[in-house]
């Protein structure tokens, strides 16, 4: 059993409300714009990271985080990637890959807006757990925790960080 603790979009923001939920996970997964290597050090130090860049990050997080990430947690296959899309609306660079081949869970950030959906027709779960850093239109920070227990998916929360 792992518990995940999802964020992305914090472009180089951190404080001690992510840090808090990070101690409490197993693994903290990262949808795409960290903003700063301080930001992936500091949560690496508090658990293993596993994370995507996305569109604002630099070179040295390009260096560390590749742009798509595809790995198996438990049972559960999963594939994370910044600029994704959501089901019926899937990014032009992961729709074939997708239909040929869907992971379990595909997450995605970019947009900030927080959205777990069922892809019905692939028996994919979409999860973008909205933004956690202070840049961007969106009101509330957010990020999502859940459990993957073999090959369930369970336990889903929203975590709500306070105005941006």
């Amino acid at each position: 059993m792992k518990k995940i603790l999802l964020l992305s979009d914090t472009h180089g923001h951190l404080d001690d409300a992510i840090i808090k939920y990070a101690q409490k996970a197993d693994e903290i997964w990262h949808a795409g714009d960290i903003g700063t290597t301080a930001v992936s050090d500091a949560l690496q130090k508090v658990k293993p990271l596993k994370a995507v860049y996305g569109n604002i990050d630099g070179t040295e997080i390009r260096k560390e985080f590749p742009l798509n990430n595809r790995f198996k947690c438990e049972e559960v296959d999963v594939w994370i990637t910044h600029i994704g899309g959501y089901p019926g609306r899937y990014s032009p660079a992961v729709k074939e890959e997708i239909k040929a081949n869907p992971p379990r869970i595909f997450i995605s950030g970019h947009s900030h807006i927080l959205k777990v959906m069922n892809d019905k027709k692939l028996g994919v779960l979409h999860m973008n757990p909205g933004a956690a850093g202070k840049q961007g239109f969106h009101l509330v920070r957010t990020m999502l925790r859940f459990v993957i227990d073999g090959k369930d998916i369970r336990d889903l929360e929203v975590i709500e960080l306070g105005k941006r």
